[in-house]
């Protein structure tokens, strides 16, 4: 039987392209032969540290070549990966360190990863400013694991935590042939790979989008994988220009503050070079793509998925027809559908009835790690994953976005989604970004309440901005205020984080 194990793709690719580019971080050029050196020289100093197959590595690493040359070499080992912001603190370390059972921590040198590996009885490997040298080739190098441990298809490769917007994050397990058949349909039906293309890697390869669409499918291709440790408009401009970056991969924050940063250069950055930009994360405001594809000609994608479904479940296909607003039509090996309140499937030939969506495939989780109430409460008897997500569909099978339902402003009886408002505040030439919610109100249940980034120089009034929406929407849906902030607070790759807004 043929093993299923992920670490498989970066061999071949290694073997069938070993000078070609595989990791840039600004001066630093890896090539496929290093990373796969390298990935056989830390599996051997995990090995000797005591891993083996199924033990939990916990990643705590930014955006830099160690990531995966230890997410590789953990997978190599049959071993599992546990990726973690590494912003966190204590607190956080070392819930996922307990959840999980990790057996090794690895991140760069700091005082809350240090407690929280004592506090856990976890072994600790600190990444500093000199990478994996001296475990690849220094004083701590030990003989290379030359072979690759055998997997099947369903067994874990991935335990990967949900954002935890709302109460404790979740954790789902990932499976080899989730993030195998994931990688393969995003590389071949949308992405069209090879070893000439260079990925923009500005996602986060510890969140399920970065790993899956930027780096496994960059790997498994030959395709180069150029990476900034953090998110910068302006620097991610230049890294575009500078490595003739053909594909980019962000959300929906990200392309407008390049938009904003690209406004303020002294010379307009040269993307000519970029073929496709793909989206996803939440939705991409219609403005800010029309203003995107306009001001630097390169097609974007809007796709749709989760942590649980590896993540992509559906998108616009670059060969197919492609509708603005839309999430596009579910992808190869993947269903989706339609249910009511009460779990019933919506009639899809009603294009105004709205739905949750509901995705069933090759993609799904195997569940919830050690949490088999969350995980038969996420999936049904039929195999189908609900998502949580509000959506109708055309009568072309395309989907679109309403909401969240945990989004959703109830103003007396009455459902009122934010995005329809948000879209219409970024309509505005003065909003740079922009979210709404629903606030407490004794008479009606919720009111609608908006937060508004200005853009660069820009001026308008909290009445400006209500009149605008006010005139173009029924009257329970405009916003009764509307507060100007000079940031909205935002999750690690980037995605609104309303709760915040709730919280004060």
């Amino acid at each position: 039987m043929t093993s299923a194990n992920l670490a498989h793709n970066l061999a071949a690719t290694a073997q069938a392209h070993p000078d070609a580019r595989a990791v840039i971080l600004d001066d630093m050029v890896l090539t496929y032969a290093d990373v796969e050196e390298s990935v056989a020289r830390l599996a051997g100093w995990l090995r000797a540290q005591g891993i083996d197959e199924g033990d939990r590595v916990a990643l705590m690493l930014p955006n830099v070549p160690a990531f995966p040359v230890l997410y590789y070499a953990t997978l190599r080992l049959g071993a599992v990966v546990v990726p973690m912001n590494p912003l966190f603190k204590k607190r956080e370390i070392q819930f996922y360190l307990e959840d999980s059972g990790a057996k090794l921590l690895v991140a760069m040198p700091g005082d809350d990863a240090q407690a929280a590996a004592e506090a856990t009885g976890t072994q600790l490997l600190t990444v500093g400013p000199e990478g994996l040298s001296s475990y690849v080739h220094g004083e701590e190098a030990v003989d290379p694991v030359e072979e690759i441990v055998a997997r099947d298809g369903g067994d874990t490769a991935v335990i990967l935590y949900t954002s935890g917007t709302t109460g404790r994050p979740k954790e789902a397990e990932l499976t080899c042939d989730n993030l195998q058949t994931n990688q393969l349909a995003t590389t071949e039906t949308l992405l069209h790979l090879d070893e000439e293309d260079v990925v923009m890697g500005c996602l986060p390869l510890f969140h399920v989008f970065g790993m899956t669409c930027g780096m496994n499918t960059a790997f498994a291709t030959g395709a180069a994988l150029t990476m900034i440790p953090r998110f910068d408009p302006a620097k991610a401009l230049q890294v575009i220009e500078r490595d003739a970056v053909t594909v980019f991969e962000g959300v929906p924050t990200m392309y407008g503050a390049m938009l904003a940063a690209a406004a303020l250069a002294d010379t307009p950055p040269d993307l000519s070079t970029l073929r496709t930009a793909v989206s996803g994360g939440a939705s991409l405001p219609l403005e800010v793509m029309k203003k995107f594809e306009d001001t630097f000609g390169a097609t974007i994608l809007e796709g749709y998925g989760l942590s649980e479904t590896s993540p992509v479940a559906s998108f616009n296909h670059p060969d197919a027809e492609r509708k603005a607003g839309s999430i596009g039509i579910p992808i190869r090996g993947v269903e989706m559908k339609l249910a009511g309140p009460d779990g019933t499937d919506v009639d899809a030939s009603d294009p105004d009835a709205v739905g949750e969506i509901c995705i069933r495939g090759e993609n799904i989780m195997k569940g919830y790690w050690n949490r088999p109430d969350a995980t038969s409460e996420a999936i049904d008897d039929d195999g189908w994953f609900h998502s949580g997500d509000l959506a109708r569909v055309d009568e072309d099978g395309y989907y679109f976005i309403v909401d969240r339902k945990k989004d959703m402003i109830i103003r007396g009886g009455l459902n009122i989604y934010p995005r329809e408002i948000e879209e219409l505040l970024y309509e505005h030439p003065a909003v740079a970004e922009a979210a709404v919610i629903g606030v407490p109100h004794d008479e009606l249940g919720e009111e609608v309440a908006a937060y508004v980034v200005l853009a660069p120089d820009a001026e308008a009034t909290e009445a400006e901005l209500v009149e605008h929406v006010k005139s173009q929407v029924a009257p329970y849906k405009y916003p009764r205020t509307v507060t100007m902030i000079e940031e909205l607070p935002k999750g690690a790759t980037g995605k609104i984080l309303k709760r915040e807004l709730r919280e004060g």
